[in-house]
């Protein structure tokens, strides 16, 4: 299941997300600041920001998923609430509703100081590409 699937994604490597915790349901990741996140106004670049919820919500997915189920997010929603500067971001993700192949999960990202920067919604689709043909 999910240590399965954070041994082998390449992406979540490459972030240096962290697993803080995985339950039925729900994880909580962290991402460690990088100098490297800044966009050129000081501020931690949205992508990176949507890459976290994107790895958050599918951890959160995965909780309950065989690593050979896997899909793919078939939609994203990012709401960015606040500007987040040289800080560590922390995303947690609750699965809300779990259908037979469609699964919607609420993920939201704090700073260290609990402020909210970001809020998001990704809906990951269980098996075959994660494409809705």
């Amino acid at each position: 299941m999910m240590e399965e699937w954070v041994r082998s994604e390449p992406y979540f490597k490459l972030l240096g997300c962290q697993v803080e915790e995985i339950s039925p349901d729900f994880c909580r990741i962290r991402l460690p600041f990088r100098p490297e996140f800044h966009q050129a106004g000081g501020a931690i670049h949205g992508g990176f920001i949507a890459s976290l919820i994107d790895t958050a919500g599918v951890g959160a997915v995965l909780s309950k998923v065989e690593h050979s189920a896997m899909g793919g997010s078939i939609n994203m929603t990012v709401n960015y609430l606040t500007t987040a500067r040289g800080v560590d971001l922390l995303a947690e993700s609750r699965v809300i509703r779990r259908g037979r192949s469609v699964v919607f999960v609420e993920v939201s990202v704090t700073s260290p100081t609990g402020e909210h920067v970001a809020h998001g919604s990704v809906t990951y689709k269980i098996g075959g590409s994660g494409r809705t043909e």
